[in-house]
């Protein structure tokens, strides 16, 4: 069982959603970014999304793009995010983190040394959004059986003729996506997403989480009312791009995060 597993049946067995949050690594620098990720189960966090900063991302809106271009003048890399995973498992072994990117890092590092290094900083998971159930011989596989958990997402796009590929590999969650485009381009409705995750949850036993288009405590809470929990991403980096303080950047994530424990 990853930490993945464990946090999401602690979860259940408290009646309670999960809020799931988003931080490009290395936005806008490594220091500023781990003290961010370090706050983060504080203020409410239950699953750590990090993003891998990619110079040709293909699902990211203009948010996600300009943090990890950000992050990439400044030096950062995959070996500087697993030191970030690293340095945060320092003090933190419980909070499940799961690194979120494309695959030409992953393939330029080698499957098999990457899976190896991800293990060993504390990886829990991997959301590689251009990789299909076609490659699942590619990373999928192998990752599960180094005991990463991969997670796939799937979209208002995918019709129940091609569900079951997509779950068919699947684990830890089901990422949901609510709108058709790029993070951070419209806003998700609960009425549209309910039906949907209940389509999703019909055909697998794995916790949905719906992500993209959650941007308030409002709408993080009404997501949540209809998954098993929420995933915020562009709002909080939005914050992070602002300038904002550390503490100011938490409290914001603490607001999301009680939106969605309260539904």
């Amino acid at each position: 069982m990853t930490r993945i597993d464990a946090k999401f049946a602690a979860l259940k067995a408290e009646g309670k959603k999960a809020f799931v949050a988003y931080i490009m690594a290395g936005d806008p620098d490594f220091d500023t970014s781990l003290e961010i990720v370090k706050g983060l189960p504080d203020a409410g966090v239950d699953v750590i999304e990090l993003g891998l900063p990619f110079t040709d991302p293909m699902a990211d809106g203009p948010t996600i793009q300009a943090a990890g271009q950000r992050a990439l003048d400044g030096g950062m890399t995959l070996q500087r995010t697993l030191d970030l995973a690293r340095a945060f498992r320092e003090t933190d072994d419980k909070t499940p983190i799961v690194l979120m990117g494309y695959y030409n890092p992953i393939y330029s590092r080698g499957v098999e040394n990457f899976l190896a290094d991800a293990k060993a900083v504390g990886i829990d998971g991997l959301i590689v959004v251009d990789l299909p159930p076609e490659e699942d011989e590619e990373l999928c596989l192998p990752a599960q059986a180094a005991g990463l958990n991969f997670i796939r997402l799937a979209t208002p796009t995918t019709d129940d003729k091609r569900l079951p590929r997509v779950l068919q590999n699947t684990s830890g969650f089901v990422y949901y996506v609510s709108i058709t485009g790029i993070t951070g381009a419209a806003e998700a409705q609960a009425t549209n997403v309910g039906p949907e995750v209940a389509r999703i949850k019909s055909a697998t036993d794995l916790p949905v989480i719906v992500g993209f288009g959650i941007n308030t405590p409002e709408k993080s809470k009404a997501i949540a009312s209809v998954a098993d929990g929420a995933v915020v991403g562009s709002a909080i980096v939005s914050q992070i791009a602002a300038g904002k303080p550390v503490t100011e950047v938490l409290d914001f994530v603490k607001t999301l995060s009680d939106g969605a424990h309260s539904a």
